[in-house]
């Protein structure tokens, strides 16, 4: 062969020897695919990928998947399944805590809670995991419907607007802090049980603090004590002496009626209760369709830079995004308390509505500015995301407004009202997850953001029909006490006779 000349070897006869492909973890291999739906969707292609179930939570439902041998759409019935715990627990322990009292009712769930997060985490099969998981729904929801009638029992009405509002406050913490727990356990390297080792170790602590600190609240029972105490002091004496408790019929179908039945004659005879649930069904619902389609405004447009990607940074994101969400409430806190600073005064019902009179107009205008700058990928990430925040403060202040006013309004009742309502939001709430991302994918952010925003524009006057017209509904209520109303009548009747007294003088 000349000098000089290059020898070429045919393609054919070399034979690349690749490295060992590295073992992914789950969460690596969930960012691989977005790597490669970005470069396949990047540039300027204007039609978006398909929406992704698992907002927040990536790494821990793919390890799910992945040791179950399941598919992405059987995963979503982990939500489904516990929020249908919510569905029919309020049935019992509402008004099971007006029949045997707060800590009683709140004691025994909160044990059974706290066990069954032993099934979840032991679990190795599919139907165990959604059986405990059912079953910790329907004994984990006792103080989120109890908790009415405990504020009711202990705070007046002066204080209750702060109280309320805090309590309203953190219903969201579960749903914000769960999956940012869960990614940080998950990415830790340990298994995916330890999220129900570490739910079972916080929910025991607040079970023994609950056991020590709290004790009973509720009037009737604390009278029937009082009247036993009298009697086991003094047979005798006592012995005529009876609770108003004790009067009532305790044959199993009047206790069924008295529990089971209650929420529901309340939820079909109660105009304020029926409106609020369905607005709250609503917002609720549309809380865990942001939970259920990733890709809002994610994927549903072109991808972000690859730092702004899905993926462990999401944890942050999340986290500083909600972060920002309650900072924008907190400035409100005091003007939704404001009217209780009067003297000898029980704040009218109405005066919990300032919040829901503000978050209403701000769902809509959330929901609508979302769906429409989160649709088109010449739109800024950033936009669509102060859209979110606008949606959050809705809601967020629709919950803590509308929370208050049924506690102010059903007093002693508001468990059973709490019951109703949780019992309803919870079912479209565990409904929503299973066609959030085929509803997003037909649609279109555009079309679905639009949708939602206008059911919420038809519910939006309710705040301000309630404001205006909510005393006289009062009134002709079965459940609502309406000592404003009360007090208010018997002040007139006052006035008016010291009138009369000096007119005759």
């Amino acid at each position: 062969m000349a000098s000089g000349s290059v020898t070429h070897t045919p393609r054919s006869s070399v034979t690349a020897i690749e490295p060992p492909a590295k073992a992914l973890s789950p969460l690596d291999e969930e960012l691989e695919r977005d790597e490669r739906e970005i470069h396949e969707y990047g540039g300027d292609d204007p039609h978006p990928p398909p929406a992704k179930p698992h907002a927040g939570e990536p790494s821990a439902l793919l390890v799910l998947e992945r040791d179950f041998h399941t598919s992405a759409e059987v995963s979503y019935l982990t939500t489904t399944t516990f929020l249908l715990g919510y569905v029919f627990g309020p049935l019992v322990w509402g008004p099971g805590s007006e029949l045997f009292g707060r800590k009683r009712t709140l004691a025994v769930a909160m044990v059974v809670f706290t066990l069954f997060h032993l099934g979840q985490a032991l679990a190795h099969n599919l139907q165990t995991f959604f059986v405990t998981r059912f079953l910790a729904g329907f004994f984990g929801c006792a103080p989120l419907v109890s908790s009415g009638g405990v504020l009711a029992d202990i705070w007046s009405a002066e204080t209750r607007g702060v109280a309320t509002s805090i309590f309203s406050a953190s219903v969201f913490i579960g749903p914000v802090m769960g999956p940012i727990v869960a990614g940080y356990i998950v990415e830790s390297g340990v298994s995916w049980r330890w999220i129900f080792w570490v739910g079972m170790i916080f929910s025991g602590t607040c079970t023994a603090l609950l056991l020590v600190a709290l004790r009973e609240t509720y009037v009737p029972v604390l009278m029937f004590n009082k009247v036993k105490a009298l009697r086991k002091a003094d047979p005798e004496g006592s012995a005529h002496l009876y609770a108003e408790i004790e009067k009532q019929d305790w044959t199993p179908w009047a206790v069924v009626q008295r529990t089971l039945f209650r929420p529901f004659t309340m939820l079909a005879g109660e105009p304020i209760l029926v409106l609020v649930t369905l607005y709250l069904s609503l917002v609720y619902g549309v809380m865990y369709c942001r939970k259920s389609v990733r890709g809002v405004p994610h994927h549903l447009r072109r991808p972000p830079p690859l730092h702004d990607r899905p993926g462990r940074a999401d944890v942050h994101r999340d986290r500083n995004r909600h972060v920002a969400r309650r900072r924008g409430q907190l400035p409100l806190l005091p003007a939704l308390s404001a009217p209780d600073q009067g003297v000898a005064r029980i704040p009218p019902a109405e005066e919990r509505l300032l919040g829901a009179m503000i978050g209403s107009p701000a769902f809509v205008v959330g929901a609508f500015w979302l769906g429409w700058t989160g649709q088109y990928a010449s739109v800024p990430w950033y936009v669509p995301e102060l859209g979110a925040i606008v949606l959050g403060m809705g809601i967020s202040l629709i919950f803590m407004s509308f929370l208050s006013y049924l506690v102010d309004t059903y007093l002693m009742y508001a468990a059973s009202a709490f019951a109703a309502n949780t019992f309803m939001r919870s079912l479209v709430a565990a409904v929503f997850p299973l066609f959030t991302v085929q509803m997003f994918n037909r649609l279109g952010v555009h079309w679905a953001s639009t949708l939602l925003g206008g059911v919420g524009l038809l519910l939006m006057p309710s705040p301000f029909l309630f404001y205006k017209y909510g005393a006289r509904i009062r009134e002709k209520s079965k459940f609502a006490p309406c000592l404003d109303l009360k007090i208010a009548r018997a002040m007139r009747e006052e006035e008016a006779a010291a009138k009369g007294e000096k007119s005759t003088v």
